[in-house]
């Protein structure tokens, strides 16, 4: 008897789904605020919920019940949390990183809005939201502290599949949405798990992202880490890693 094709994901629907558990009014969800040695010195406001499961992610402990996750904020209490980090280590930068910030959208754009403009803002994204509705970077183009780095997951719409276990179309979202930031006139930069692609693949990629914008032929290809439950999903799905990983254990 032939196994049944897993059933794929819809990341748009998801994205409506988990935005209503971690979203309360103008509040979202987060479920910590740390100092991070990242971009030179960053403070991180880390985020509930994300519209993908990728089996790399290492949040995979918040994706399981974003529900009981975490804590409410309203903007101004993320402005409040992230300034005084920033005032504590000297930092000029911020972001919110940890799951998918997009998902509360009025809520990103009034945290961006109160940022003062001095402090940097770096927004880490999938982007399929971004890349669903060419409104959301117009919205994103007002601030001009703002750096989008949009993380696409894998190199083909094939990859994509494999490693978040969604509909393929997914990443021609996430390409999309580097099209429509570029449009808009957003900084932005685009990263990639490259781990489980191919040469060929990866170069097919770059010259697609070079296709964008000149200069992201200059991918940044992202560090596998392997957490003890990372390598589990990995190896679950049937998906190989070599010994150039940054293998985790526990303790």
């Amino acid at each position: 008897m032939i196994a049944p094709e897993p059933t794929l994901s819809d990341p748009l629907l998801t994205a409506e789904q988990i935005g209503k558990i971690v979203s309360s009014g103008s509040k979202r969800r987060y479920y910590r605020f740390r100092p991070a040695p990242f971009y030179g010195g960053i403070a991180t406001a880390d985020c509930v919920g994300c519209c993908l499961k990728c089996l790399f992610c290492w949040s995979w402990h918040i994706l399981i019940q974003p529900e009981k996750t975490g804590h409410f904020y309203s903007p101004n209490e993320v402005i409040r949390n992230l300034l005084s980090i920033v005032r504590k280590k000297g930092f000029h930068q911020v972001r919110i990183s940890g799951n998918e910030p997009t998902l509360h959208r009025a809520h990103l754009l009034e945290v961006l809005h109160l940022m003062p403009k001095e402090i940097r803002f770096i927004l880490e994204t999938n982007g399929i939201l971004i890349g669903h509705d060419p409104s959301f970077a117009k919205d994103l183009s007002r601030f001009h502290n703002l750096y989008v780095r949009v993380s696409l997951k894998g190199s083909c719409p094939e990859d994509f599949m494999r490693l978040t276990g969604a509909k393929p179309e997914g990443f021609t979202l996430q390409m999309k949405a580097l099209e429509n930031l570029v449009r808009e006139g957003v900084n932005c930069f685009p990263a990639a798990m490259t781990h489980f692609s191919s040469k060929e693949k990866i170069l097919k990629l770059k010259q697609q992202l070079k296709e964008i914008r000149p200069d992201f032929v200059n991918l940044e290809e992202e560090e596998l880490i392997l957490y003890p439950f990372v390598a589990e999903h990995l190896q679950s799905a049937g998906l190989n890693w070599d010994d150039n990983s940054n293998l985790v254990k526990p303790r």
